[in-house]
């Protein structure tokens, strides 16, 4: 089978759609994106890794909003949206939110980068596949309800970041999860509170207590 593919139309003739993409090469280095760039961790977290645990947490989300609360959001879909959500920073490096939110011009000028990436990320792709990675990239109002519940799930996954960290016996995340905590206590879509009752308790345990 690899031989039949390597002497396919694509080995005489360059790639198939005419062009060489560093798309996705460049997307695999957003393991080398290290968060939490102004705290002393016992263990490191890049992009990632993040990514993948904040597409968990959102799809999540979305089946507790549909399957407890009688909602209608796409779960797959809210996923998917997660797994790109932070794509950006391959290019940007993770900015700490104490900087990204320093003040309103702060926050604008950010915005404004991480657009500017995207559109960098877009235009590495084939223009025949640029269109199914836009909405990935910069999700559209069709989107909103996913996108909240992606937004919800990465304030989720930053809090069970600090519960891991404090269990370890890490005092430097002890006030960012205060006021994580209280952040999510604050959100009224009731998934959250659900997901931060039901699940995030076993963050704290050890792996003999899980067991």
């Amino acid at each position: 089978m690899f031989h039949s593919l390597r002497a396919g139309p694509s080995a005489a003739h360059g790639t198939i759609s005419g062009v060489s993409s560093h798309y996705f090469a460049y997307l695999a280095r957003l393991k080398y994106i290290l968060r939490w760039g102004l705290m002393r961790n016992t263990r490191p977290e890049n992009t990632q890794e993040h990514s993948l645990q904040v597409a968990m947490v959102a799809h999540a989300l979305a089946v507790i909003r549909n399957r407890v609360y009688g909602g209608s959001v796409d779960p797959d879909r809210t996923a998917l949206l997660a797994v790109f959500h932070d794509a950006e920073e391959v290019i940007t490096g993770d900015v700490p939110t104490p900087i990204k939110y320093f003040n309103p011009k702060v926050a604008e000028a950010m915005d404004g980068i991480r657009d500017v990436a995207r559109d960098r990320l877009l235009a590495m792709l084939p223009d025949e596949l640029r269109g199914a990675y836009h909405d990935l990239l910069f999700p559209a109002s069709a989107d909103a309800a996913e996108w909240r519940l992606v937004k919800l799930a990465d304030k989720l996954s930053a809090y069970l970041k600090c519960v891991e960290e404090a269990k370890a016996g890490n005092e430097e995340f002890a006030r960012a999860e205060q006021v994580i905590r209280s952040d999510l206590a604050a959100i009224e879509e009731p998934e959250v509170a659900y997901f931060l009752e039901t699940f995030a308790p076993s963050f704290q345990l050890t792996l003999d207590e899980l067991n």
